[in-house]
This record gives C-alpha cells, sequence and structure tokens, in this order.
C-alpha cells in the first residue's frame, strides 16, 4: 500500500498550520481586517479621504489615523453582532472545508464545546458563503443535466413522488460542466418551463447539453437564443451510454450527495436542503483544490461582505 501523502504540497493546508496562523481572535480579525482593506487603508467617512487606520484596544474596530473615525471589518459578514468567539467561526470553517463528505453540527459541539443552537447557527451561516451563481459551458463545451428526489419515499420502490405517496420529495435539478464545476438548485417544479430557465440562466449559448429521455428537457433544443446542441440517452430502455452521450458524470454527483447527507447529517428538510446542495457544490467545484478549501472560504467573506457603511 502507497502511504505517501498524496496531495502536493503547494495543496496543503494542515491544523497545525491554521493553529500557527489563527491562534487567537486578533489574528483572525487581522485576517478580514487585510482581506477588507489592505494594510488597513481605507475611506474614512469622515476625511472623505484614503487612510490609514489603526486597531482600536478591545474592540472589533479601527479608528482613522487622521480623525479616528471607526470603520468594522465585521460590519456586512456573517460574524456581525456575534457574540461567539472568532476563532470558533474560523474552526468551523475549517473543518467543514477540510472534509470531503460534511461534518456535523454535533461534532463541532464536541470540539469547539458551544451549544448545539450555536454550532447549527454557525454552520447556517457559513453555508451562506458556499451559494455561487456560476454560467456553465460555452460554444464547444459539454454540460450534463440532470435531476434528483430527495427526501420521503415512493410506494414500493424509489423515484420521483406519485399520488398518494405519503413522503414528500424535494426535487433538485443540476447541471454540470464534464471536468467542470456544477449548480444544483432544489425546485418544486419539473416541467418543461422550469428546465428551461435553468438552462438560460446557468448555460452559456451554443453548450452541447446532455441529458437523458425525460419529457422536461424536450424543449431544450428550442430555447430562443440558445443555440443549444441537445443530445439524449434513453434511459427507459436501459441504455446508459452510447460514445460520449451520457449523464454519468452528475449522478456520480448526486450519489455524493446522497451518500454524504445520509451518512453524516442523516435528514434534511426541504427548507434547508438548497444550502446543503450549496456546501456539496462548492466542494465539488474546488475539488483538485487540495486542503486549500478553507482559504476560500475565508475569501468569500470580504466577497459577499454588504456593501452599506462600515460604521
Amino acid at each position: 500500500m502507497d502511504r505517501k501523502q498524496i496531495i502536493p504540497k503547494e495543496l496543503r493546508y494542515t491544523r497545525n498550520q491554521f493553529d500557527n496562523e489563527f491562534p487567537t481572535d486578533d489574528a483572525c480579525l487581522e485576517q478580514i481586517k487585510e482581506q477588507r482593506f489592505p494594510g488597513g487603508v481605507t475611506v474614512c467617512q469622515k476625511c472623505e479621504a484614503s487612510r490609514k487606520h489603526h486597531r482600536v484596544t478591545g474592540r472589533t474596530a479601527y479608528a482613522c489615523a487622521k480623525c479616528g473615525n471607526h470603520i468594522f471589518p465585521l460590519a456586512g459578514t456573517i460574524f456581525e453582532k456575534s457574540t461567539t468567539s472568532l476563532r470558533v467561526w474560523f474552526q468551523a470553517m475549517y473543518l467543514m472545508g477540510s472534509t470531503r463528505c460534511g461534518i456535523s453540527a454535533k461534532q463541532i459541539q464536541r470540539e469547539t464545546g458551544v451549544t448545539y443552537k450555536t454550532a447549527w447557527r454557525i454552520f447556517h451561516q457559513i453555508r451562506k458563503l458556499m451559494s455561487e451563481d456560476l454560467r456553465l459551458g460555452g460554444p464547444g463545451s459539454g454540460v450534463e443535466m440532470d435531476e434528483m428526489y430527495h427526501g420521503g419515499r415512493r410506494k414500493n420502490e424509489s423515484g420521483r413522488r406519485l399520488r398518494g405517496d405519503k413522503g414528500n420529495k424535494t426535487m433538485v435539478l443540476g447541471v454540470v460542466e464534464r471536468k467542470g464545476r456544477i449548480v444544483a438548485r432544489a425546485t418544486n417544479d419539473l416541467s418543461m418551463a422550469s428546465t428551461n430557465a435553468l438552462v438560460k440562466e446557468y448555460v452559456l449559448p451554443e453548450s452541447t447539453i446532455f441529458t437523458d429521455d425525460a419529457s422536461a428537457y424536450r424543449q431544450v433544443p428550442r430555447i430562443a437564443g440558445g443555440g443549444y446542441e441537445h443530445k439524449r440517452i434513453n434511459h427507459s430502455q436501459k441504455v446508459y451510454v452510447v460514445g460520449d452521450v451520457h449523464t454519468n458524470t452528475i449522478e456520480g454527483f448526486w450519489s455524493l450527495v446522497k451518500r454524504g447527507i445520509g451518512g453524516v447529517y442523516h435528514s434534511v428538510s426541504a427548507k434547508y436542503l438548497q444550502s446543503y446542495l450549496d456546501e456539496y457544490s462548492f466542494r465539488y467545484n474546488r475539488r483538485d483544490s487540495g486542503n486549500l478549501i478553507f482559504p476560500a472560504m475565508l475569501r468569500r467573506v470580504s466577497e459577499l461582505a454588504s456593501s452599506r457603511p462600515l460604521q
């Protein structure tokens, strides 16, 4: 058995590195400040000029070197107004980014000492960082499209919910680039109109779209202005691959999601399903990043920060 480290050195980010880089709340705050205001330099709202800002002792604020007006690096971020230690937030982000299948809020409760309610809220907020709006494919590119059904139970077998079933299944539509990124959206509708809307929103024109033979995909090649080429595989006849025509890539992602939710979270309600899909999609889209998913999550904090005034 090959026991060597398989992650390239440049893609490693170990727990020791995390502990050395973020030993205290102050170090975590400094990181957020540097991401949003490199060197502490930003426009002072009072001076109306670019000024150097210095840390205010005992507060999560930085003061203008000239007039003393305060800015707050945590304003507009998921950390704003939280009384939980900033390092606990960072620990949760690190653990969430380091796992391949997910980690439960109960485990974070055990590792950090916070209450379960706090751990659950932290995870819910962190998942907001993982929501992405992407445009996939493009001229000459192939994308696969498929649906998944989550939760509930169909009478006597699996699959979509039928009339009279007691279980409540949630539909999920997904689009994935071959050897690329994915977008997955929970929906209450699997009509042709809903499917076409997803294609127009997330798939670039002139892409080749691979689907199964479900009726919801029939109008894909007729979407106005799309110029899409549509290739279908006949799953109803138990045909799964014909040359390059298949949906194996996205079905592999559905398998990953189902195993992860079933093995780690056990059950996810329809209300929060989209946030879990965002989590799995975020990691899948960075599957070649080794252990650098945590730094990517950290960058999203500043990218998604509110644009409102920082005072």
